[in-house]
């Protein structure tokens, strides 16, 4: 089986694993999650307004797990609401972006320390697959498929780091950037988005935290610069 059949099929697994698991969820937090996933993978544009009736046709939704959603959404800064009833995704500024480049300085590097000290091999192992799927998606030159990978990386490292409160803070940083990930990946293409991600590997299978941390340093202020040189 080929890398591509591999990754299809996993895909395919996912798809029906979360199917399974928004079976038994609420409607409004099924909701939630299908528009998180859309602002988090830039799915909406920065500036772009956001219409309840517009999801409730797009997600085949309620009207009132939308509203809901959308509360949500604006709660974490993810959606903003601009008057007149209109809720829009943030446009980010030079300020804007300095400020997200400070809060994750501040805790990512931290996240990257502690999982390479908790660290197993096998969850080494998921963290190079992890990357291979980001490197086949960049070769490919798959926008989403980009994006969606390289925010699994990111994701399961801080899971191995069982800090959910840091955690959970950079989560909803990620939220606040995605849109704006997206547009740099149309201005400059994935072949041309480096990273460190092998660096941090490198470092977690040499238990050294602090070159762990370095590589996360370099790993994000590259994205920030990203993001501020598309603006």
């Amino acid at each position: 089986m080929t890398l591509s059949e591999m990754m299809n099929l996993q895909a395919v697994q996912e798809t029906e694993a979360q199917g399974e698991a928004a079976a038994r969820l609420p409607a409004h937090e099924v909701v939630y999650r299908a528009l998180r996933e859309r602002v988090l993978f830039g799915q909406f544009e920065p500036g772009q307004a956001i219409t309840i009736q517009g999801l409730v046709a797009e997600l085949g939704a309620g009207m009132t797990p939308v509203r809901e959603a959308l509360r949500r959404m604006m709660a974490e800064g993810a959606l903003e609401f601009r008057g007149n009833r209109r809720i829009s995704v943030p446009v980010l500024g030079p300020e804007d972006v300095e400020e997200l480049r400070f809060a994750r300085l501040a805790l990512e590097p931290e996240l990257a320390r502690r999982a390479c000290r908790k660290a197993t091999t096998a969850d080494i192992s998921a963290l190079e697959e992890a990357d291979t799927h980001l490197d086949e998606a960049i070769r490919r030159g798959n926008v989403h498929d980009y994006l969606v990978q390289n925010h699994h990386f990111h994701a399961r490292l801080n899971h191995v780091a069982d800090a959910p409160i840091l955690a959970g803070i950079v989560e909803g940083l990620w939220l606040r950037f995605g849109p704006s990930l997206r547009v740099v990946c149309g201005q400059f293409g994935t072949r041309n988005l480096p990273d460190m991600h092998k660096d941090l590997i490198g470092a977690m299978k040499a238990r050294d935290a602090d070159m762990a941390a370095a590589a996360m340093v370099g790993d994000l202020n590259q994205g920030m610069d990203m993001i501020a040189q598309s603006l």
